[in-house]
């Protein structure tokens, strides 16, 4: 069956951390949505996405083809519902298509217009993700469900006699990983380390956690769950409930809390996020699909940051702070809780533009830094994401 994750209005609600990917791109647990489907049905995943993404996130139609909303998160129910469906039915929820199996030219059209003749059948809404914070708040079930996924049937490498493990049995530990003089408390939730990964001397980890191949906890770092550390980053000091998708750094002191920071973001040493307000207040976080600051409905909630942001040293983020893509941020006091992307500066010396071959030119070379190249594609992304959100920075400005 060939598969395809569509994006549908979820994508809207998930900016600035969608600028850049499709929905199923989005770290949650250990894997991204994408890496949970094949997983589980063992299939090859192609796109359905905004336009701008379409040239490195590829569409693929055949006769046959299963369409899976990609805010979907994947157990076992609702994968074999997919993976059961018959041939011209749609699954919906309230008038929202979840599910659907149908020929190539009727896929078209519905990519096109999100409307199908198939016969529609009602479904409970399944784990999903409906925003941003949605992302560390459903973390800690994710990571379980991805543990248990990729470690079922497998043995974990020993970890050194110089750490502390704790109902070590949740404890998976993957080839060439290193961790030394650390302490791993898996009472309240797994902990998973991945391949080439290491955990340096003196830190402090709590599970649910999961730390991705090629990643690393710098020395004395505290970490409580659930937080997820993608592929390729560092971080250090202390994090709590934060998702990190990967190829990032929080490398120094400073606290992350109920956050998600995107790809090629880097956060300067002795930066600190406010999770919490003093007025113990429900948080309100910026919303580009209603253009306004919406309640979350929770007490907690930290900084969302859209990839390729950095902020300097001591940079200090209010509660509910949402950072667009490609953001330079410095200087003294809390910045604002809305930073467009492409956004230059801090309170102290206010906000210009982040001119696009400046920022093209620092993500040159973060990509090389990691053998990979800055290509044309990428380079069309920034693009547009600059051209799209020059309204938002003119309101900045105002």
């Amino acid at each position: 069956m060939n598969i395809i994750l569509f994006d549908d209005y979820a994508w809207e609600e998930l900016l600035p951390l969608t600028f850049t990917r499709p929905v199923s791109e989005i770290r949650i647990g250990i894997l991204t949505i994408r890496e949970k489907w094949e997983r589980i049905t063992s299939s090859k995943i192609s796109f359905s996405t905004r336009e701008h993404l379409r040239q490195k996130f590829a569409l693929n139609i055949e006769n046959e083809n299963l369409l899976i909303n990609s805010c979907l998160l994947p157990e076992k129910e609702i994968s074999e519902l997919a993976l059961s469906c018959p041939e011209n039915m749609a699954y919906i929820n309230e008038g929202r298509i979840l599910i659907a199996r149908m020929g190539k030219n009727q896929t078209n059209e519905f990519l096109d217009t999100l409307k199908n003749s198939c016969k529609t059948s009602e479904i409970s809404m399944p784990p999903y993700l409906s925003n941003f914070c949605d992302i560390f708040s459903k973390n800690g079930t994710e990571l379980e469900k991805d543990f248990q996924l990729i470690t079922k049937g497998r043995k974990s490498q020993k970890a050194s006699n110089t750490n502390q493990l704790i109902n070590a049995e949740n404890i998976f530990i993957e080839e060439g990983a290193v961790i030394e003089c650390s302490t791993l408390n898996a009472t309240n939730g797994s902990i998973y380390i991945g391949k080439d990964a290491e955990v340096m001397e003196g830190s402090n980890i709590r599970g649910p956690f999961a730390l991705c191949e090629h990643s690393a906890v710098k020395l004395g770092a505290k970490i409580y769950g659930a937080t997820t550390v993608g592929p390729y980053s560092k971080v250090g000091g202390e994090i709590n409930n934060s998702v990190i998708f990967g190829y990032s750094n929080k490398a120094h002191d400073g606290f992350l809390g109920n956050s998600v920071i995107g790809e090629w973001c880097n956060i300067g040493a002795d930066s600190n996020n406010s999770n919490l307000k003093n007025n113990y207040a429900v948080v309100k976080m910026w919303n580009y699909s209603r253009k306004q600051f919406a309640n979350t409905g929770l007490l907690f909630a930290g900084l969302i940051m859209g990839d390729h942001s950095k902020c300097s040293i001591n940079t200090m983020f209010n509660t509910g702070t949402v950072v667009g893509v490609s953001a330079n941020l410095f200087g003294a006091g809390f910045h604002r809780n809305f930073i467009p992307s492409f956004s230059w500066g801090g309170p102290s010396t206010g906000y210009t533009t982040n001119q696009l071959n400046k920022s093209l030119e620092v993500a040159k070379i973060v990509f090389t830094r990691r053998g990979i190249e800055l290509n044309e594609v990428e380079v069309n992304i920034l693009a547009w994401i600059h051209e799209y959100t020059e309204k938002y920075r003119q309101l900045q400005s105002e």
